[in-house]
């Protein structure tokens, strides 16, 4: 990997720091503003690019957020590198408004089932209005930004950057 495509994964990792320390109130302190600079990665440079930062996003956001749920957190990074990866393979074939969508739900909805098993229903349920809060003030910020963005970043990571 060029040093260039590590500096800009860096920039958006940086960026995921200053969202994960913008928080949505939750009976979890790991919600917050950290994933919208995955979906301008994913959008920007590619499904590898958004999974890398959206995992890096989500451990930070668990740090300062006091790790609420132990190693659990790897669950969830996981989570957000694949909603990444499926955000940029939708948007890069032009079903923008469907990729926004799908991250939303998927972000808020189905991203937690998995902690029914580890907790319990009442955790899930009590997820549920901050997640979604938190994934649609996410996708609002990355939909707004990407198309302001992106003549600045094209053909910045590699040739056959995607249009905004």
């Amino acid at each position: 990997m060029s040093g260039r495509k590590v500096s800009l994964l860096a920039v958006f990792i940086g960026l995921s720091v200053m969202g994960a320390a913008i928080k949505i109130p939750a009976i979890i302190g790991s919600v917050a503003l950290d994933a919208f600079p995955s979906l301008l990665a994913a959008a920007f440079f590619g499904g590898g690019a958004g999974a890398i930062v959206g995992a890096f996003g989500h451990f930070v956001s668990a740090l300062i957020g006091g790790m609420p749920m132990g190693p659990l957190h790897l669950v969830v990074a996981s989570e957000m590198a694949l909603l990444a990866f499926v955000f940029a393979f939708m948007y890069r074939r032009e079903k923008r408004l469907l990729a926004s969508v799908v991250f939303v739900i998927a972000n808020a909805f189905l991203a937690p089932l998995p902690f029914i098993f580890f907790f319990d229903v009442t955790f899930y349920v009590a997820l549920l209005p901050s997640l979604f809060v938190g994934s649609l003030l996410n996708m609002v910020v990355a939909y707004l930004l990407i198309p302001r963005l992106s003549s600045f970043f094209e053909g910045a990571y590699h040739k056959g950057a995607i249009k905004g």
